[in-house]
């Protein structure tokens, strides 16, 4: 069975060592993390910064060596306008220090030559530090689905530069299940795995996509077929923001432990 993770956006920035604590606690060995604080949510937690504070690196590394979770994606690198690929240099080497395995890249740059030129420049800094790259795509990215993904990374010619396959982008953007088995397994890095209804909810694919997936299974994304041809020994980390519950007064572990349990109930459904 695949093992689990549980991703920033799916906790609200709460603080890196009781996110550590938690995803033990929930029996999972992995999370994403990034080096501050996102924007949303950041009103419910302190915000914080693994990027200026390293005492909370420290405790952070030492949380994770003691309960045997890791970080299994590294967020937060963004290809923006007037950005270049080298201010994130200091960035990739906290990322190594706190044990990555590799970076997750997105653009947000309607340019594509750009686009592709800064991914290629991420790609090559993460892998002088010994770090993987994936690239994300979402309808409400400069990469916007699955086809303009697969061009980036046939382009760029590394088998350490490889695809993100978040559940909610893949459907939403018009893939299928039969696009994905058609696929060579080893161009999927990583899966991000979320539900949601097929026709979006919230008018703001971004404020959807952000603050208000759906626990596996009580969507309309049709999981279990897209998980049956998913490749089955990568990290499938548990994307899935539930803000509505946390106004509601429900905190980080009453909100993610479902979440684990349908995940888990829905993969061992699987064939084997």
């Amino acid at each position: 069975m695949a093992e689990l993770g549980i991703e920033k956006a799916s906790v609200f920035n709460l603080p890196p060592v009781e996110f550590v604590e938690l995803a033990a606690e929930l029996g999972c060995r992995h999370i994403s993390a990034g080096l501050a604080s996102f924007p949303y949510g950041r009103h419910y937690y302190p915000e914080y910064s693994l990027r200026e504070d390293r005492s909370l690196r420290r405790r952070m590394i030492e949380t994770m060596d003691a309960t045997g979770v890791s970080i299994s994606l590294a967020e937060g690198f963004v290809v923006r306008p007037g950005v270049d690929a080298s201010a994130y240099e200091n960035d990739l080497d906290i990322c190594r220090e706190l044990g990555a395995p590799r970076i997750n890249v997105v653009s947000m740059d309607d340019d594509p030559a750009r686009t592709f030129d800064q991914f290629a420049a991420l790609h090559a800094l993460a892998a002088r530090r010994n770090l993987e790259t994936t690239l994300e795509f979402a309808p409400c990215l400069a990469v916007r689905d699955l086809p303009a993904a697969l061009s980036v990374i046939e382009r760029i010619g590394d088998p350490s530069f490889r695809l993100l396959v978040d559940t909610m982008h893949l459907i939403r953007s018009g893939a299928t299940a039969k696009d994905v088995a058609a696929l060579d397994p080893t161009l999927i890095g990583y899966v991000q795995l979320s539900d949601a209804p097929r026709v979006p909810s919230i008018e703001d694919y971004f404020e959807e996509a952000m603050y208000e997936r759906m626990v596996p299974g009580e969507g309309e994304l049709g999981l279990a077929e897209l998980l049956s041809v998913l490749p089955g020994d990568r990290v499938f980390g548990l994307e899935i923001p539930l803000h509505s519950r946390m106004t509601a007064g429900q905190g980080p572990r009453e909100r993610v432990e479902p979440c684990v349990r349908a995940a888990r109930k829905l993969l061992a459904s699987l064939p084997a």
